[in-house]
């Protein structure tokens, strides 16, 4: 069960706290009516959402992170680094974008006593590969839901394996390519790699 941090319907919690595994990301807002059980957090790890769960403390103690036994980096920072001086260029607002946090998530897992993975750079770039195909408007990078849907169907998932999808709306921040996204997912869901757990919402969220 791959949870977003968009709208999920009430009455899915229990669905949702029944899977074998349960991924979440960043902050775990999708915890409450999209249930509790929380095996994996998948983080942004750099820029300002990897800046702002490592400061202050608040995210270290979020009850759905202290549940989880995994945390997994959805950015490479090699991508990154190399990413910094296009998006100079385009997106100056972008400044802060590629710096990177991985250092401190791997030592909250090493002194926390719970695995650490960094999703594979290849991941990434197969992604993107397979996104320009559905011509998408332009973007900067997929959203970290895609990246861990992707990761997933390459690297865990097995054969009989029942991959779900629920809080993603596909709709959030300007520079993911949702609408892209949302179309990929449709095709995956179509060939029977994964399924919704319930319809999108036209206000629903992206992960």
């Amino acid at each position: 069960m791959i949870v977003g941090n968009g709208d999920v319907p009430d009455g899915t919690g229990a669905a949702i706290d029944a899977a074998d595994i349960v991924v979440r990301f960043n902050d775990c807002r999708s915890v409450g009516s999209g249930g509790q059980k929380t095996d994996i957090v998948a983080v942004c790890n750099t820029g300002r959402p990897g800046l702002a769960m490592l400061g202050g403390g608040c995210w270290k103690t979020n009850a759905a992170v202290r549940q989880a036994r995994e945390i997994w980096c959805v950015r490479s920072g090699e991508k990154f680094a190399a990413m910094r001086q296009g998006l100079a260029e385009t997106h100056p607002d972008l400044d802060d974008f590629c710096d990177d946090y991985t250092t401190g998530f791997e030592s909250f897992c090493r002194s926390t006593d719970r695995r650490f993975r960094i999703v594979p750079l290849a991941v990434h770039d197969e992604l993107d590969r397979e996104l320009a195909g559905l011509s998408p408007d332009p973007y900067v990078v997929p959203s970290s839901g895609m990246i861990v849907i992707a990761d997933i169907l390459k690297h865990l998932a097995t054969a009989g394996d029942d991959v779900v999808l629920a809080g993603f709306g596909h709709v959030g921040w300007q520079w993911h390519p949702f609408a892209a996204e949302r179309r990929h997912v449709d095709a995956l869901a179509a060939s029977g790699r994964l399924r919704r757990l319930h319809p999108i919402s036209s206000s629903s969220q992206g992960a």
